[in-house]
């Protein structure tokens, strides 16, 4: 997925999120977790990647298996555990 490009510093991917971000990217979500994660400190990318996970997207992981790395790997706990994600997102 491409981004469009927010500045010199990096790629609107790269920003913080929003509690926006969270509602367009996850769908309903309680509002304790939409906190939580934008408390983590992730990006744009880092929910995406997080949700692939989530998914079960093994085109995201690839056959490397990499390890999620933080703080991708925070939003995925806190997406585990509320188990909300949206089957269709």
């Amino acid at each position: 997925m491409t981004r469009s490009k927010t500045s010199s510093k990096g790629t609107r991917a790269d920003r913080p999120l929003t509690h926006d971000d969270v509602v367009m990217l996850v769908g309903d979500l309680d509002d304790e977790a939409i906190v939580e994660i934008i408390a983590s400190g992730a990006t744009v990318r880092d929910l995406d990647e997080a949700i692939a996970w989530a998914e079960s997207e093994s085109d995201v992981m690839g056959e490397l298996e990499k390890r999620l790395a933080e703080p991708a790997a925070s939003v995925y706990r806190i997406l585990m555990t509320r188990k909300e994600l949206e089957p269709d997102r």
